[in-house]
């Protein structure tokens, strides 16, 4: 029999409620399961489990007891679940169904609203055309309506101003019998507006009529005439009423008042007359006191001796007065005038024409190029810092004034304007100043030199030597660096005073062409003093060179004299090249200044600046032609030395000894050493002060000359094997010293004199191999192999002819 099916006999545990809200699907479950399972409640009062039912006998105990009756819940829990989703299937349709309903019943609702709304709006359309319509009929009747009052008021006033002008019309000068309004004080304003329209009207017609002169218009612009007449008069009368209680007020400080008549009097030429009496009532225009002030104050007990920088302090505290009063005076102004910026402008204006224009007149007396001040009193430097610090706080004052308010007057014009004179002639008097300097300051350096001459001329009469110039005396890197100062001194001047790039640029080259001027000459003078020292030194050494057929005691007097000679070549060296050291440290500080300061004002306008730079390096050149000059003479001097030396210090046995059987004597000759000592002496300075190709183009020059002086030296002497080998030592002495001159063809030069040396030593049957290893040599080794003492006994020449051959 089968077994009943557990779920069959659940109740109803779903409903639609249960899906509503919060849904938790584990309150779900727990409900359903908790009849079944109570032990997995977890409550305190939860009712004991029933105990299990006996295991069958043979059957294994079952693991979960309750499952058949979970599955059968689950089944019919599903089973619930699908008619409740059949039930909500069912209410959705019926749900759709009335939507669709609503939603068609809705959409016919909104078509017909919609056809009510257009035909609205168009009655509403309808409506606002309708009061357009009528609103710009009643603005029209409104329009006609004011112009109808308008001709009414002006047709009333018309009749007024005839009624008036008819008064004015009367006996020429009679004034006597106006109305009463042309003579009430407490009416002027009215008064005063009713003239200016009379006389404007009467002089219209005047001039009207005075075009196209008839007869009938003739007599009524003779009318009007006598009517413009007795108005100018009555205007004129009126104005200085006016003016008159505006002075009184002004004094009584009476602001309201002082603007009640102000704005009368604005309609007399717009007011100009009353801004203008205003101005020219000023206490600091008209009181003679406040001008004597402004002069103590600039100048001071100096008077016009003082300094600039004590009339830029007097300066600075007159324009801040004056700029405290324009300012005062602006508070006034505002406070009175009805177009306060137009007074502002007349008042700025007469400030600086009259009471600034009056202190730089006192301050800036321009001198005469022909007749210049002197340095003792300034001179032109004096007059040039005045006008660039006059013109320094005049530009601060403008500024303070333009902020405090100066109209539409051209403040920064008329500034300018007031030194247009000054500075159309400013670049002549910066040249004319900077050569007034140099010319002071070469007159200082010859009164010094003089002096110093005299001190020490009898002291060196007394020792019979030459007097040479100290390298101080000849050229100063302080006198080119105040040069410098002076330029850059004028080149500050010269940009406060100009703005404009090209003309900036223009005086900046006149400027600094002058410094060129002035280096380019104290150099070159400086070098041609130096030059002059090393000329007199060569005159010097020439007088006191003497024949070999004289007494002993003349040639020991020469000696002695060509030993001072010397002496004086040395120093007259030793100062040209500290000449020549300071002259490349000025033309360096030169260079310096035009980097740092000319090149930045030249390069804005094409073609300045390097127009500067040919200029430049033109003066350079020049100051260079003069150095190289004494840079010769320095050779010369040297030379001159060295052949002296080897004239009285090298001997006939050095290279020829009489005893060549002894050991030779490998220490190098008495004149080697000299010469040596000599050069490494008086070559010192020129290492420490000559610098890149100068240096290297003196010392190549140099050592040629040395090189070309010993080998025609040497030619006047005979050799031996030993004295070749003496030779030799003195030839490697030589090199070692020249290679200081770090010169490869110098070297190169002295190394083949030692290997030409070496036809002096070999034996006459080595010649052979002697110029087959060196053949470079052979044209100098042919001109020396005839100084052999063996030459002729050895019969060296046959052995040379075989060579040859």
């Amino acid at each position: 029999m089968p077994t009943a099916d557990p779920a069959a006999a659940l109740p109803l545990t779903l409903d639609l409620e249960d899906f509503k809200g919060d849904f938790s699907f584990d309150a779900l479950f727990g409900g359903l399961v908790d009849e079944l399972l109570p032990e997995y409640r977890g409550e305190d009062d939860a009712a004991p489990a029933p105990p299990p039912p006996p295991p069958v006998l043979g059957a294994a105990p079952p693991v979960f007891p309750a499952v058949d009756e979970l599955l059968g819940l689950f089944k019919h829990s599903c089973k619930e679940l699908v008619d409740l989703r059949k039930q909500i299937d069912k209410r959705l349709q019926n749900l759709k169904k009335e939507v669709a309903v609503q939603d068609a019943k809705h959409r016919k609702t909104l078509g017909e609203l919609e056809k009510g709304v257009d035909g609205l709006f168009d009655s509403f359309a309808r409506l606002d055309s309708r009061i357009s319509s009528v609103g710009q009929t009643a603005a029209k009747i409104g329009d006609h309506l004011q112009s109808a009052e308008s001709q009414r008021e002006t047709a009333s006033q018309t009749i007024d101003l005839i009624k008036y002008l008819m008064e004015f019309n009367s006996t020429p000068g009679d004034l006597m019998e106006l109305s009463p309004l042309f003579s009430d004080d407490s009416r002027v304003a009215e008064a005063a507006s009713i003239a200016q329209k009379l006389r404007s009207f009467a002089e219209e017609d005047v001039g009207r009529h005075g075009v196209t002169p008839a007869v009938g218009s003739a007599n009524a612009s003779r009318g009007l005439e006598v009517a413009v007449a007795n108005l100018q008069d009555y205007c004129n009368e009126l104005e200085n009423r006016l003016l008159a209680r505006f002075d009184a007020a002004s004094q009584r400080r009476e602001l309201s008042t002082m603007a009640e008549c102000a704005k009368i009097l604005s309609q007399f030429n717009r007011g100009t007359s009353a801004m203008q009496h205003y101005v020219a009532t000023r206490p600091m225009f008209i009181d003679v006191d406040i001008m004597n002030t402004d002069i103590q104050v600039v100048l001071g007990d100096e008077g016009l001796q003082a300094d600039s920088n004590y009339i830029a302090d007097g300066l600075s505290t007159l324009y801040k007065e004056i700029a405290d009063t324009v300012r005062k005076e602006a508070t006034t102004i505002t406070a009175v005038f009805p177009s306060p910026n137009e007074v502002m402008a007349i008042l700025v204006q007469r400030v600086l024409e009259q009471r600034v224009t009056t202190i730089l007149d006192r301050i800036l007396i321009k001198p005469s190029l022909a007749s210049l001040p002197p340095l003792e009193e300034g001179g032109l430097l004096q007059y040039l810092r005045i006008l660039a610090v006059a013109y320094d706080k005049t530009k601060e004052l403008a500024k303070d004034l333009q902020s405090i308010g100066c109209g539409d007057l051209d403040i920064e014009g008329l500034t300018e304007s007031i030194y247009v004179a000054h500075k159309d002639e400013y670049t002549e008097f910066e040249q004319a100043s900077l050569r007034q300097l140099y010319q002071s300051k070469m007159a200082e350096l010859r009164a010094e030199a003089k002096q110093l001459t005299e001190s020490t001329g009898s002291i060196g009469r007394a020792k019979g030597a030459s007097l040479i110039a100290s390298p101080q005396q000849l050229i100063s890197v302080t006198v080119v660096t105040e040069f410098v100062r002076w330029n850059e001194e004028a080149i500050a001047r010269c940009t406060l005073l100009f703005s404009q790039p090209t003309t900036v640029a223009a005086n900046v080259r006149s400027i600094f062409a002058c410094l060129l001027d002035q280096v380019s000459q104290y150099l070159t003078e400086g070098l041609d003093r130096a030059r002059d020292g090393l000329n007199d030194a060569a005159a010097q050494r020439d007088k006191y060179v003497i024949g070999s057929s004289v007494s002993r005691r003349v040639a020991a007097a020469a000696a002695t004299a060509a030993e001072a000679a010397a002496s004086a070549g040395e120093s007259s060296f030793r100062s040209f090249m500290i000449a020549v050291q300071r002259c490349a440290s000025s033309v360096a500080i030169l260079q310096q200044y035009f980097s740092n300061t000319i090149s930045r004002l030249l390069l804005p306008v094409d073609g300045a600046h390097p127009s500067a730079c040919e200029d430049m390096g033109s003066a350079v050149s020049v100051v260079e032609a003069a150095a190289h000059k004494g840079l010769l003479l320095c050779i010369d001097t040297v030379m001159s030395e060295v052949e002296r030396l080897l004239s009285s210090e090298q001997k006939a046995t050095d290279y020829r000894s009489p005893d060549d059987g002894a050991a030779p004597d490998h220490r190098p000759t008495n004149a080697c050493i000299r010469i040596v000592a000599y050069l490494s002496r008086v070559l010192e300075v020129a290492f420490n002060s000559l610098e890149g190709l100068n240096k290297q183009s003196f010392l190549t020059e140099l050592g040629n000359r040395l090189h070309k002086g010993l080998l025609t030296h040497w030619q006047k002497f005979t050799f031996s094997p030993s004295g070749g080998l003496r030779l030799k030592r003195d030839i490697t002495e030589y090199g070692d010293f020249v290679r200081s001159f770090n010169a490869p063809s110098i070297d190169e030069k002295f190394e083949q004199l030692g290997i030409v040396a070496n036809v002096f030593i070999v034996a006459p049957e080595s010649l052979a191999s002697l110029f087959e290893g060196t053949p470079s040599i052979r044209k100098d080794a042919l001109r020396f192999i005839q100084l052999r003492d063996d030459y002729k006994t050895a019969k060296i020449a046959s052995m040379l002819n075989n060579i040859a051959a």
